[in-house]
């Protein structure tokens, strides 16, 4: 696995942003990454946040209406690429492989249904991703209620072994009450080649991106963790009502 941690001495990053979801809990026909939020696309404010925190390529996973993506979002030079089957966030990535052929360096991986997430927060998970000398960083943060997400399983010094969704935890993994908000800093060459080799038994049978910290952890490589003190900021949407009280929050924040 050719996996490099220390970027210290590089201040540069790029960013994927995961928006191919249908996002059938929507219930909508509309792409959920295209619901309107405060009058303006949901993507828009990931994308801006990421260009906000200093990422210098921006690469978006498109799919469900992705023609529609394109024309709302084609003059924001940004690079499309397109995830023809839904196959889990790891294959997701893995559709970006090309666009980062020649690239050596940190990738900030943001979700489209992220929304309220800020660049101080991006900028936060880079830095520490940095600061640790990580191959991977994970954002996480610790909700009221961990109920349906992947828990963070981590080694007595405190690095992050692996992150395993609650379909697959274990009774003593489900106590674990920090979780995954399914963003990460990973270097792009182990990014690759980990994705390049993900399989998909489990629970879904899709292809986990969660799945990459494992695998830097079993070949002696660094995965750390960030934590989002904000559950809120960091939350994915997934219905109208989610939606509602994110617009709530950003009405609030940008008055």
């Amino acid at each position: 696995m050719n996996g490099k941690g220390d970027t210290r001495g590089r201040q540069g990053f790029s960013a994927i942003i995961l928006a191919a979801g249908k996002g059938k809990r929507m219930k909508s026909d509309l792409a959920k990454v295209l619901h309107p939020l405060c009058g303006l696309p949901m993507l828009t404010y990931p994308v801006a946040t990421a260009r906000a925190a200093g990422a210098e390529t921006i690469v978006v996973v498109i799919g469900h209406q992705a023609g529609q993506i394109r024309e709302r979002f084609g003059d924001q030079g940004l690079i499309f690429v397109e995830q023809q089957e839904q196959l889990g966030t790891g294959h997701a990535v893995l559709q970006a492989s090309e666009a980062f052929r020649d690239h050596d360096g940190a990738i900030v991986i943001l979700c489209g249904d992220v929304p309220l997430i800020r660049p101080e927060t991006v900028r936060s998970l880079y830095d520490r991703h940095r600061t640790e000398g990580a191959t991977v960083t994970v954002l996480t943060t610790i909700p009221e209620d961990p109920a349906g997400y992947g828990r963070v399983v981590k080694a007595d010094g405190g690095l992050v072994v692996r992150i395993v969704e609650e379909k697959d935890a274990a009774p003593e993994e489900r106590k674990i009450r920090e979780i995954n908000t399914g963003i990460y800093c990973v270097e792009s060459r182990f990014l690759f080649s980990a994705v390049a080799g993900l399989g998909n038994r489990n629970a879904q049978g899709e292809y986990y991106l969660t799945d990459i910290i494992e695998i830097a952890y079993q070949n002696g490589l660094r995965a750390s963790s960030s934590l989002a003190p904000d559950p809120v900021e960091v939350m994915g949407i997934n219905t109208p009502e989610e939606l509602e009280r994110a617009g709530r929050r950003m009405a609030v924040r940008n008055p």
